[in-house]
């Protein structure tokens, strides 16, 4: 991907805070001194079979590129694709209801949308929300001395993967559905209130993908320590089952040049830092002074996770350090 957008043609223009060169979760457009819009889109096939939590799963996703730049949402449009003739239509019902229902929630409003005829379902929605342009938390803003905080657990493609391969375990099913159903929106509010540097949320190229993104665009080097990473129970079951997702693969194949990783730390857990997550939690990078802050607003707000998970160094040889 960033091949082909360094390819793209550049259209400058001075209202764009933010555009595509940084790889930030949304982009920006400046319409006064006191106002910008957020704008952002996603969407992918289905990730639990239960139609109504994959509609709220898509939404909270979609949501989440605006949370994770300190925005407001305040729009979305559904983005349908299923095969119309065959797929029984309440299925589509129950997953526009659970889309609403999580919009809803956000303080937003569905104002219409688009279907297509397609082989198999997929859905999402595009989003437009505010921001005060002097306000904007990108993913460019780390320093060195910033500490790293993580908000959701990582293991949600493994999880998914389990799923589509009939080999989950229910109480998993659960936790990882709990976690894609929440909205990132108190996060988000709390890292405004402490005051972080910088934001991404870890969604499909996972924490290791969105961390490298984040380090590159600050210029910074970031070391994670292992040990303290949240994951989901099963996980490195699921890896070692052989249900890594293929996306997994490409990221670790793709950054092994950037990222060092300590050899004491496990196989499984580095597969599983590499794990392509969807709705997952915020990163944020926040000056160690501000972290104890954040950490409590975290876990007054009910973050599913809430601790510092690594630092912000100068850069060195590497984009990313992992120490057990």
């Amino acid at each position: 991907m960033a091949y082909i957008v360094n390819h793209l043609p550049e259209y400058p223009n001075e209202r764009v805070l933010v555009g595509p060169k940084t790889f930030a979760d949304a982009g920006i457009y400046k319409i006064s001194d006191d106002m910008a819009t957020v704008s952002t889109l996603d969407f992918f096939t289905p990730v639990v079979n239960n139609p109504y939590d994959y509609g709220q799963i898509a939404a909270a996703n979609a949501l989440s590129d605006v949370y994770a730049m300190g925005g407001k949402p305040l729009t979305a449009m559904n983005i349908l694709c299923y095969p119309i003739k065959s797929l029984d239509r309440d299925i589509v019902v129950e997953i526009l209801k659970g889309s609403a229902d999580k919009v809803d929630e956000a303080g937003a409003v569905i104002i219409g949308g688009h279907t297509l005829q397609d082989s198999e379902i997929k859905y999402g929605l595009s989003v437009t929300g505010i921001i005060h342009p002097d306000r904007i938390v990108t993913n460019a803003g780390a320093r060195a001395g910033d500490v790293l905080v993580l908000t959701k657990p990582l293991g949600t493609g493994l999880i998914i993967s389990a799923i589509k391969a009939d080999k989950v375990l229910e109480e998993h099913v659960n936790l990882a559905t709990r976690s894609m159903v929440l909205l990132n929106k108190t996060a988000s509010e709390a890292m405004l209130e402490a005051g972080a540097s910088a934001c991404t949320d870890i969604t499909g190229f996972g924490l290791m993908g969105h961390a490298y993104e984040l380090a590159e665009a600050s210029k910074v080097t970031l070391s994670f320590f292992a040990g303290r990473i949240p994951i989901f129970d099963g996980c490195e079951r699921y890896v070692r089952m052989g249900l890594m997702p293929g996306v997994s693969k490409l990221s670790k194949k793709y950054l092994k040049d950037a990222i060092r990783i300590n050899p004491k730390v496990r196989e499984e857990l580095v597969d599983v830092l590499f794990d392509a997550q969807t709705s997952g939690g915020l990163l944020i990078s926040i000056p160690k002074g501000k972290a104890e802050i954040l950490c409590t607003k975290l876990k007054e707000r009910g973050a599913l996770t809430y601790d510092v998970v690594g630092e912000v160094r100068e850069r060195g040889d590497v984009s990313i350090i992992v120490t057990p």
